[in-house]
């Protein structure tokens, strides 16, 4: 790894992922940091190549003929840049490509150390083959049987307060130590240890000689207090160690990249809990990353981040979506009619063919349709895997091929279906997938990310405002009065069950006062006497959803169809 450079002016960064592999360039421009373009090639780090070196040419010779910059010089990067303007002075390398790393987990009590040791493990592209806890009724032998069956890539071992207890700490190390001794050295896995620091020295004598021991601050310091920041920050290098096995070349470029390269997730996080230390909002900020294979959702709220990577996704993700899923809970959101056997068929074909794309109205409409679905899950889980209700963010920040390559509409439309936000919510769409470039380059260029963030690179979608009410569908609820910077008024009845695209322009700046009619809780993180918003109008104005939470769709298929439809009208789609 090449050492950052305090001058280095431009930066490119590599993205390996599932499907595809992404060359971004960042460089200044008039003394500020803005991206200046993009190339996406086929990933080769499976057949034939299986090394991500091609995927990684293939998109810096896109980038080049796009940008009319030299990049390579004999097939070779040039790093750093030089002073007739090739090369680049800054390389950073994130991945999501690769099998989720099968990771174990030990600690002491499930609600406690075990459960922070499972959420430091779903922070990153995983999959859970084994808990074991004080509370787990299997015979010793049964626990070593069920950790060598599991074949770990990773044990994460917790457990303990500080200053708590130490004895139980040792029986579980004394049962890793046991499996390790009854693995092949060639299939070790890696060990982490995240637990009462008073056990280090004894974790670390007894686990050493099969293998490093990474040790990092206790992720439960006290049963109240839970910190994972730390111990993210080494799962991420863990990652990458492993990764090398899996990915070939991915060593070789870590040679040059001013940062190690790290998974996707760990730095699109970085960017969220970046985003919720400069956002004076009482709410959360809110990341939603969907891919093809993983799903990555991010909440932060004053630079405390809950970070989760879920195996759901556009492409082969959408298996793991179907088996967690009625058929039902993804057909209701099709405005159309498609027998059920067809939407079936054309998603488990989907998981084959990640790459392909929507050919007419009607796959286009069950991929957004199961993105709705994916959207839904993904939160859900969110919150019962943190215990937070998470009901009001500020904004919302997303990605992802399906949500950025159609309408604003219809992207805003899926939004507000899948995650039903309540208050006010401005929506802020990522169309190049900058995210996590951004959240790596932070590491080499602390000031890249600010300028770039406050450039054009972003669309404000809009700004929407989801009042609560439980009155019967169609009944006036509130009437809003638009009050524009020219001194001009517009007003509006505002009817339960439905959306209101309102009249106000991008970049426009307009108050909106809301006159409720009936009891409406119009935003649940602000005082009830607040009934006045300052906006500014996004690609798709300001919106007021007045459908209620959650949202009920009407049980008649006709009937649910045709409001569908409305909906759609109402925002422009």
């Amino acid at each position: 790894m090449s050492t950052p450079n305090a001058e280095a002016e431009s930066l490119l960064s590599i993205e390996i992922g599932t499907i595809h592999t992404r060359a971004l360039l960042f460089d200044l421009v008039d003394g500020q940091y803005r991206f200046l373009g993009a190339s996406r090639v086929p990933s080769t780090f499976g057949a034939p190549y299986y090394d991500i070196s091609e995927g990684i040419y293939q998109a810096l010779k896109q980038l080049q003929d796009g940008t009319a910059r030299v990049f390579l010089e004999d097939s070779r990067l040039v790093i750093p840049g030089r002073a007739d303007g090739a090369g680049i002075d800054s390389l950073v390398l994130i991945y999501t490509a690769g099998p989720g790393l099968r990771i174990a987990v030990l600690g002491l009590l499930e609600d406690v150390s075990l459960e922070s040791a499972s959420r430091l493990a779903a922070s990153t592209q995983s999959v859970l083959v084994e808990a074991i806890g004080l509370n787990d009724h299997r015979k010793h032998e049964e626990q070593i049987d069920a950790l060598l069956k599991a074949k770990p890539d990773l044990i994460l071992i917790a457990g303990g307060t500080e200053k708590g207890s130490t004895r139980s700490v040792g029986k579980i190390v004394d049962l890793v130590s046991m499996v390790l001794q009854l693995t092949p050295e060639d299939r070790l896995p890696e060990i982490m240890y995240a637990g009462n620091q008073a056990m280090q020295n004894h974790v670390t004598e007894a686990l050493s000689r099969f293998g490093a021991v990474q040790v990092v601050p206790n992720v439960r310091p006290t049963i109240e207090n839970e910190v994972l920041a730390p111990a993210q920050e080494m799962l991420a290098r863990t990652v990458t160690r492993i990764r090398n096995q899996h990915l070939g070349g991915l060593q070789a470029y870590a040679s040059i990249t001013s940062a190690a390269p790290a998974p996707s997730s760990h730095t699109f996080g970085r960017m969220i809990r970046y985003f919720s230390q400069i956002n004076n909002s009482q709410k959360s900020v809110l990341g939603v990353d969907l891919g093809a294979s993983y799903t990555t959702l991010a909440t932060a709220q004053q630079g405390k981040l809950e970070l989760s990577v879920y195996n759901l996704g556009m492409g082969a993700g959408l298996q793991p979506a179907l088996e967690k899923s009625e058929l039902a809970e993804i057909t209701r959101w099709l405005p159309m009619q498609i027998p059920d056997d067809e939407v079936r068929d054309y998603l488990w074909q989907k998981t084959l063919f990640p790459a392909s794309i929507p050919a007419t109205v009607e796959t286009l409409a069950i991929e957004q349709a199961a993105a709705r679905q994916i959207l839904a899950l993904a939160l859900r889980t969110h919150r019962k895997r943190y215990k937070n209700p998470l009901q009001s963010f500020e904004p919302v920040l997303v990605s992802g091929a399906t949500l950025a390559h159609t309408s604003p509409a219809q992207t805003l439309l899926m939004l507000l279906d899948g995650l039903q936000p309540v208050g006010t919510t401005t929506f802020v769409l990522d169309p190049y997938g900058l995210m996590p470039a951004l959240g790596a380059a932070a590491e080499v260029n602390a000031m890249l990310p600010v300028q770039v963030v406050e450039s054009n690179a972003f669309v404000n979608l809009g700004t929407v405002l989801s009042p609560l009410s439980n009155d019967r569908y169609g009944t006036s609820i509130m009437n809003a009065r638009i009050e524009y910077e020219s001194g001009e008024e517009s007003r509006h009845e505002i009817r339960q069950g439905n959306l209101y695209q309102l009249p106000i322009q991008p970049g426009q700046t307009a108050r909106i006062h809301l006159e409720p009619l009936r009891p409406v809780e119009i935003d649940p993180m602000h005082n009830s006497d607040t009934r006045s918003f300052k906006v500014i109008g996004g690609i798709c104005g300001t919106v007021i959803d007045a459908r209620g939470r959650s949202i009920t769709l009407p049980a008649d298929d006709s009937r649910r169809r045709d409001m569908l439809k409305k909906w759609a009208m109402a925002l422009g789609s």
